[in-house]
């Protein structure tokens, strides 16, 4: 826990910098910053492969997006036709336009297995199935002490921050009022690996740990607010001594302070085209601010441009939260088809701009970006017009990474229940990501605390069609 603040040049509770900073810890979302800075002066990485990862929470529909099943009867193709992309002979739904002309430059998995009917996207982070019981989605036995690591937490273990000043895994998944077990339960937690090794929690900030002075507690969610009081923060810290601090106590504040960060998260640097091409122009169906988590993508490219080397983010209509919060995401167990008239459009702009945006900064072959759900829906549609939770089979989306780009892996079965032809598992892409920033899945062990090693991929290799 650490209160920042100012007054007079001196901090508002009359400590010195030099007192205040004794904990070592900036505690954004318990991100021991020293404790992740050693990590980079232990690690000497110098690999500047990137990762984002995008998560459709709650569980997109397969049959409604990505695999579409025309010839199927009514009750199970829906109400959208299917297009003509850029791949020849790939067709997906007529709501995303945007994403067929880049098709190309795109991988579809269309046999993605191995989850369960549980809404966590615990295993869109890690691989893994298992986990510590997480607010409303229950226990999964098979988890070490401590739970599975996200993949920003291995990388952060492993690499540590490829730039000074910017830590390793960035965390913009976002925490609304009423989303409050996301402050214990994020997607970006280290596991076993503890917290040193978390995602850094740009938006959400756990208020009874940290005051930043200058920002009252309602403008926490307010990016220009956070910006705003970065700076005056910074320019008041500028005024001392700190030479007598640790190490790295004083690189720790050095990443809050840093103009990297808080340049990477100002919007208003980009250009009017920019903006454009990610639909930031567009004024989606809003529901509760939810059209707001589209600005993460371009948030995603600066922030992975700035030095990040994983950036974990949502994308909905809905604020981020869980069925019992009123916060239906992806969930759409009712009225479907007029949901997704109102989102895929907001989702098709906003990957489709990603990808492109990537590609023209020249950083598509650097950067994997994977879009992905915890599992896919039923084949039947409900009587409520909505389909149900279907674990036997999803899709994923993949691009960049220097990937082997325009193919379709996998198959699903004639009406979209099973997988059909080449399943791939959760951990398959896991270890094809891991692959992709220079890290070997199949040797890929890391200890835990009781010094027990753990194979975190099961000893699985990147997929041999993508690299």
């Amino acid at each position: 826990m650490l209160t920042i603040g100012y007054d007079n040049h001196r901090f508002s509770d009359g400590h010195t910098r030099r007192n205040v900073f004794r904990i070592g810890s900036l505690g954004l979302g318990g991100l021991a910053l020293p404790d992740l800075l050693r990590a980079e002066a232990a690690s000497g990485a110098t690999s500047r492969k990137s990762i984002i990862n995008i998560l459709l929470t709650g569980g997109p529909s397969h049959l409604d997006m990505f695999d579409m099943k025309p010839d199927a009867p009514t009750e199970i193709r829906g109400e959208f036709s299917p297009i003509e992309t850029s791949l020849p002979g790939v067709q997906i739904c007529e709501l995303m336009p945007r994403l067929a002309a880049v098709m190309h430059k795109s991988i579809l998995i269309r046999s993605l297995t191995g989850g369960l009917d549980d809404h966590n996207t615990h295993q869109c982070c890690t691989g893994w199935e298992s986990h510590p019981k997480s607010f409303d989605s229950p226990e999964v036995s098979g988890y070490p002490e401590g739970g599975w690591p996200s993949m920003g937490g291995v990388i952060s273990k492993l690499q540590g921050p490829a730039v000074a000043g910017m830590p390793a895994a960035v965390d913009l998944t976002p925490v609304y009022y009423d989303a409050r077990f996301m402050l214990k339960h994020r997607p970006c937690k280290a596991g076993f690996l503890g917290p040193s090794h978390e995602g850094f929690q740009i938006q959400a900030v756990n208020r009874k740990e940290i005051t930043l002075t200058g920002i009252g507690l309602r403008q926490l969610d307010d990016r220009r607010a956070l910006l705003a009081g970065l700076d005056r923060f910074r320019r008041a810290a500028d005024d001392g001594p700190i030479e007598a601090w640790d190490t790295f106590n004083q690189r720790a504040f050095d990443v809050m302070t840093s103009p990297r960060l808080a340049e990477a998260l100002d919007l208003d640097r980009e250009d009017a085209h920019t903006k454009a091409r990610y639909g930031l122009d567009a004024r989606p169906q809003a529901v509760r601010g939810g059209p707001k988590e589209v600005e993460n993508l371009l948030l995603a490219r600066r922030v992975i441009q700035a030095g990040a080397r994983l950036v974990t983010l949502t994308l909905s209509r809905y604020p981020f939260g869980r069925m019992s919060q009123g916060d239906y995401n992806w969930d759409w167990h009712s009225d479907l088809f007029n949901i997704a008239r109102a989102t895929l459009p907001m989702v098709d702009h906003g990957i489709a701009g990603l990808i492109e945006d990537l590609d023209a900064h020249d950083m598509l072959d650097d950067v994997s970006v994977v879009v992905w759900g915890e599992f896919g829906r039923t084949p039947r549609i409900n009587k409520n017009a909505g389909r149900d939770h279907w674990a036997r089979v999803g899709n994923a989306l993949l691009a960049g990474g220097g990937m082997q780009s325009g193919q379709v892996v996998g198959r699903s079965s004639r009406l979209g229940e099973d997988v059909a032809d080449r399943p791939v598992h959760f951990r398959d892409i896991i270890a094809t990501l891991y692959h992709n920033v220079g890290i070997d899945p199949a040797t890929l062990h890391i200890t835990d605390p009781s010094g027990r090693p753990h194979s975190l991929v099961d000893g699985r290799s990147a997929m041999p069609e993508l690299v």
